[in-house]
């Protein structure tokens, strides 16, 4: 749905068919699931409940919700079919919010919850929960006091997190806002066990994010005590690269399942990662940069590099390939860089706009070679090409870095030390 598009109440979508972009029916929304936040911050609304033809309930993330519309949900496409499981953090909208009793903040008054408004946010791929429709009253047929509203979600107060217990949801909330390296450092200095219920009340793709910023005993660790299916589910969400590294450190016997659990395509990728040496450019490279035909045109580039999921790095320039999209492509025919992107009419084709001057990297290309390549040419990312011309994927900076500092610099402090002598005093 569009930034600026009005709210929808979700009473509206409860048994509304979900469809695939092809128009076949996946199944019918049964419930929403969002997350509660510290405060009176608006919930994010995390995804759907979605009742398949097997009558098994699975999850539908919002970053796979294209369009909610004229009583019906679109998706993307690929639609993971394992099993729903409510995690410790996250609440059902209609099962657990609704005819919930809370207060209004302004004068107290107690309020039967009828309804929420859900809307995306504005230049963002992210929803939230932002209005609240209520009824004034204990309610009941033979009663007159039944004055209904819609009132802001901060305006009420009776949602929030409970307090007691040592579940995680807190402390989950209370870091949400940190960056995935700033969290991981957090988890890495908790204890074991507390380091487990934070990472099994994270949802996928954030825990997926902190992984990557993990030392590898870490990642290890935590992904050893979720279950196989979420494992699974929480390898697809990490970058091919990261995923490919940490399954490395598995035992054999251990990957292939995890590997036989995941989405075909997404082990795939990650397969063909680990038949490359580790420090060569196949085996620093990610198979998912920005890949477009040559008849596309900038606009399209730019409105690709806007995607909010991808790195600074991937988001620098995009790889222009003739058909298949999908890496390994149809031949790698050049580079546009961003800045280039910005200069350019709307209309122009990338093909005409494209860099073809630099030679790409190879799959076997050592990781001193990648090095000096990239300081040699200012870059922040670099095409990775096989002998037929296909385009592999790309290396980006920060796994250059990665593999450059010592196997230990996770774990160490990068902030300057306060002490430290100022130059030139």
């Amino acid at each position: 749905m569009a930034a600026g598009a009005p709210r929808i109440f979700v009473s509206h979508l409860a048994d509304v068919p979900v469809f695939d972009p092809n128009g076949d029916q996946v199944g019918r929304v049964r419930d929403f699931v969002a997350m509660l936040r510290v405060g009176r911050r608006p919930p994010r609304l995390l995804g759907l409940v979605v009742e398949v033809v097997s009558r098994r309930r699975i999850f539908l993330p919002m970053t796979r919700v294209t369009g909610m519309e004229s009583g019906q949900v679109i998706t993307t496409g690929v639609v993971n079919m394992r099993r729903f499981e409510q995690r410790p953090t996250e609440r059902l909208v209609l099962g657990e919010l609704l005819d919930r009793r809370v207060r209004l903040v302004e004068d107290g008054a107690e309020v039967t919850v009828l309804d929420v408004a859900i809307q995306q946010l504005p230049a963002r791929r992210d929803w939230e929960i932002d209005k609240v429709f209520v009824r004034k009253g204990k309610g009941g047929a033979l009663r007159r006091k039944g004055e209904t509203l819609t009132v802001e979600w901060s305006a009420v107060t009776g949602f929030s997190l409970e307090e007691h217990g040592q579940g995680a949801e807190n402390l989950v909330a209370t870091f949400e806002r940190m960056r995935p390296a700033d969290l991981a450092n957090v988890l890495h200095h908790l204890t074991p066990k507390r380091r487990s219920e934070v990472a099994a009340a994270l949802d996928d793709d954030r825990l997926a994010d902190v992984l990557e910023e993990l030392p590898e005993d870490d990642q290890v660790e935590i992904l050893g005590k979720l279950k196989e299916e979420r494992a699974a589910d929480v390898l697809e969400a990490m970058d091919p690269d990261d995923a490919a590294d940490l399954l490395n450190e598995l035992p054999d016997e251990e990957k292939e399942r995890l590997l036989t659990l995941m989405q075909p395509d997404d082990a795939a990728d990650v397969r063909r990662l680990m038949s490359y040496e580790e420090h060569t450019a196949g085996g620093l490279m990610t198979t998912e940069p920005i890949v477009l035909r040559p008849d596309a045109t900038v606009a399209d580039a730019l409105a690709r590099v806007r995607q909010q999921d991808l790195s600074p790095a991937l988001a620098a320039q995009v790889y222009v390939c003739r058909p298949p999209d999908e890496t390994p492509t149809g031949k790698y025919l050049g580079t546009v860089h961003f800045q280039r992107l910005l200069r350019e009419p709307p209309f122009t084709l990338v093909s005409a706009v494209v860099d073809n001057d630099l030679e790409p990297l190879s799959p076997g290309t050592p990781l001193h070679a990648v090095t000096s390549y990239f300081a040699a040419y200012n870059l922040v990312s670099a095409a990775v090409v096989d002998e037929s011309g296909s385009l592999l994927g790309a290396v980006t900076v920060d796994d250059v870095l990665d593999h450059l500092l010592p196997e230990d610099w996770r774990e160490t402090e990068f902030h300057a030390d306060e002490e430290a002598p100022v130059h030139g005093h």
